[in-house]
């Protein structure tokens, strides 16, 4: 007995012994961060090394089980985390406890102009996916919106660069202090669905810096992004998920980024550029995670075993492996290890209280002629309500953002809600569109079949609008193909159908029309004239319909500003214009289509001011239920130097009888230069809440680089002496001060 108590004791002492002597130091969180990371490093074997860059499921990544380094999971989307799919599918997983709140799109974030709503969109998503487990969010999307045809422009941040690189920063910030990665994307050139596997994009470098990247730029240097996701698209001939230059020369060169540069679902075709040209972390290169047949799909992957048989076969080194593997590491040790990482939330009352909140400040007023809105409850008895998307959820389809949400408010419900039990609310469809539910297994629940032809549907709409107090038609695009959606585009500006017949008919038979239009995307309005109210509503999530409410009924000022330009007709568009679009296909037997972007920095309202050409809406614009004056800006110096910096002032007071938001927006224009340049940029905005006669005084301090341009020649960002003037403006059509300074 005592034999076997000894030799227990033995056992047990040894293996304490070998469990210290193995206790890895990465484990220690007083440790500097690289100095974990290069020691988990040192522990691995080869095999492990390759595992670790490549998935293992359609949306998670292996770990070093052997060394308790845990999976990397991943998770769509930008506005709300997916639900949980099959191991190698897209079909649901069939949970139950996966449910999200659908925050708006990042078009209406981007349309709050508002910082610290980023900060909290950020943090809110942040959370929820924090509490799901997840190690990295797939977003925020900053690609430029270049033309209004581009299916997915709902899931991104706009048309200046300037914009969408100071929403972006506070947005990763806040998803980051949850301990969970963003992952920007798609980096980069991303800017059309159609072709976009086989889209070779052909742009200045000019163009590329001043345009294309700063967003992406803003994300590293200044949110810190741990991940980058690149796109499909090809540049200079290479995909962008493994592109060296994007990659290499300027992403992890010039900018310094230490992170992961995470594949597009599909995005990677060649192990050689996979290794050399800047890709990390490889997912979905088979896309059902079953095609080739072997026992394990995802070691067929480009980083996988082919990979290894190039080092086995000592054609390569490990260097660039090595390389990955660190940046992956540091990535899990950054979420998934990080041992202070705060708890998460799910569907909490905060979280859609601040989908209600960005939702209301993204709202653009578009027109309000003879102050239509805010509806007034007092003499409103009928209201008609019009159009599919009054009933339709917006929170399933769209591609790789669609969602499962625990509730959405439809704008039907919400209107009801907030006109209370004396306004009697009727509703007629107007029109069909698509009645589909059902998105890669995840249902509404709706059933909106109609089978009634055109003109059934109109006269019905014309029967209850004509005895009406106020019609509010809901209607605009949707997440269907070929509208806003991944992997379409649009196939025209125009409404889709017939919602412009149904417009028109309403208008004639009353006078106070509000048309809400949802959409991610500009859309062509003939009917501008003949509508005294139009919102701009955007897909606004869970609690869209109370947001459009809480604006139909002044219970919110609306107080958002497009962030892109709406024309009036496709040719006037830049990239329609001047530029190609889809492009061209080679003639060389492959399936490459060139699209070449001949105009460079014109893009949105620097092209429109540059050509005199007059917006439907233009970049900026929004309107408020509330007035505002704006006094005279001033300049803290006529003079600067390259080394200095000068401060703009501008008094804005409130002048009408309800309390609002404005927001202030600075351009700069460059007088005379060696290069063409546009009339004027943006250069700086804040958002001001003022009081009834509040008066609130703006500054914005600006220095030599955001008067400077990208020389191509030297390859650097060159700021000309001479004379400058700044703007300050509440749109980018609507200037209200200007004063001259000069650079020496």
């Amino acid at each position: 007995m005592k034999t076997c108590l000894f030799t227990l004791m033995m056992i047990c002492a040894t293996a304490f012994s070998v469990c210290r002597a193995q206790t890895p130091v990465y484990l220690d969180d007083s440790a500097p961060l690289d100095a974990r990371v290069e020691d988990a490093l040192s522990r691995m074997t080869l095999r492990e090394k390759i595992a670790l860059i490549h998935a293992q499921s359609k949306f998670s990544a292996p770990g070093v089980p052997r060394l308790g380094i845990p999976e990397v999971w991943t998770s769509d989307g930008p506005h709300g985390v997916r639900p949980e799919v099959k191991w190698d599918e897209w079909e649901q997983a069939g949970w139950t406890n996966d449910s999200c709140v659908a925050f708006p799109a990042l078009t209406c974030l981007a349309a709050t102009w508002n910082t610290e709503m980023a900060a909290l969109y950020g943090k809110s998503i942040g959370e929820e996916a924090r509490y799901r487990n997840k190690d990295i969010l797939l977003g925020p999307g900053v690609n430029i919106y270049r033309t209004p045809l581009n299916g997915r422009n709902f899931e991104y941040m706009g048309e200046d660069p300037y914009l969408a690189s100071q929403m972006v920063v506070p947005y990763v910030k806040g998803v980051q202090s949850c301990g969970v990665a963003t992952c920007v994307k798609h980096f980069a050139l991303n800017n059309n669905e159609i072709n976009r596997h086989t889209t070779n994009a052909i742009v200045d470098d000019r163009a590329l810096y001043e345009i294309y990247l700063p967003a992406f730029k803003a994300a590293v240097t200044e949110g810190g992004t741990w991940s980058i996701m690149g796109a499909y698209n090809l540049y200079k001939d290479q995909h962008a998920c493994h592109n060296s230059y994007l990659l290499n020369d300027i992403l992890k060169g010039e900018w310094g980024f230490d992170g992961v540069v995470v594949s597009d679902w599909g995005g990677t075709h060649d192990t050689w550029q996979a290794i050399t040209n800047g890709l990390d972390l490889e997912f979905g290169t088979w896309t059902d995670g079953l095609s080739s047949n072997s026992k394990n799909a995802y070691d067929n992957y480009y980083l996988a075993d082919p990979y290894l048989k190039l080092i086995e076969e000592e054609k390569i080194g490990t260097s660039e492996l090595d390389d990955k593997a660190r940046r992956v590491l540091k990535l899990i040790f950054r979420t998934g290890m990080n041992k202070n990482k705060p708890w998460g939330a799910l569907c909490s009352e905060e979280h859609y209280a601040a989908a209600n909140k960005i939702g209301c400040e993204g709202i653009v007023l578009l027109k309000n002629d003879n102050d239509l809105l805010p509806i007034d409850t007092d003499k409103a008895k009928r209201i008609a309500v019009i159009g599919e998307n009054a009933i339709k959820m917006m929170t399933v389809g769209g591609g790789s953002s669609s969602l499962k949400v625990q509730h959405e408010v439809l704008p039907l419900d919400g209107i009801r809600q907030f006109a209370g039990n004396d306004i009697e609310v009727s509703y007629a469809r107007g029109y069909v569109g698509d009645t589909s539910t059902v998105f890669d297994g995840v249902s509404s629940g709706q059933d909106i079949t109609d089978n009634r032809n055109e003109d059934e549907l109109i006269n019905e709409a014309v029967e209850i609008a004509r005895n009406a107090d106020y019609v509010i038609f809901v209607g605009g695009l949707n997440k269907s193909r070929f509208q806003d959606c991944e992997d379409s585009d649009r196939k025209g500006l125009e409404l889709p159908y017939a919602q412009n017949r149904v417009i028109e008919a309403l208008a004639k038979v009353n006078d106070n029309l509000i048309v809400v239009n949802v959409s991610g995307n500009a859309v062509a309005m003939p009917w501008v004239d003949d509508v005294p109210a139009i919102l701009q509503a955007w897909y606004l999530g869970s609690e869209a319909g109370n947001s459009i409410a809480k604006i139909l009924f002044g219970i919110e000022n609306p107080s958002g500003k497009l962030p892109f330009t709406f024309p009036v007709k496709l040719e006037d568009v830049a990239a329609h214009n001047m530029g190609e679009y889809p492009g061209t296909k080679r003639n060389d037997g492959s399936d490459i289509t060139d699209t070449r972007y001949n105009e460079g920095i014109y893009v949105g309202y620097r092209w429109h001011d540059t050509r005199h050409i007059k917006p439907l809406f233009a970049f900026g614009h929004g309107l408020s239920y509330t007035s505002f004056k704006y006094g005279k800006v001033t300049a803290s110096n006529s003079e600067m130097t390259a080394n200095d910096s000068i401060t703009f002032s501008v008094d804005v007071t409130n002048t009408g009888n309800r309390a609002g938001a404005e927001v202030v927006q600075l351009y700069i224009s460059d007088e005379k230069c060696s290069v063409d340049r546009p009339v004027k940029e943006l250069k700086g905005f804040k958002k001001i809440y003022l009081n009834p006669g509040e008066t609130q005084t703006v500054s914005f301090s600006i220095s030599k680089d955001a008067l400077s341009f990208f020389d191509t020649g030297t390859h650097s960002w060159v700021a000309e002496p001479g004379k400058f003037t700044a703007h300050v403006a509440a749109a980018s059509d609507d200037i209200r001060s200007s004063v001259q300074f000069e650079l020496k």
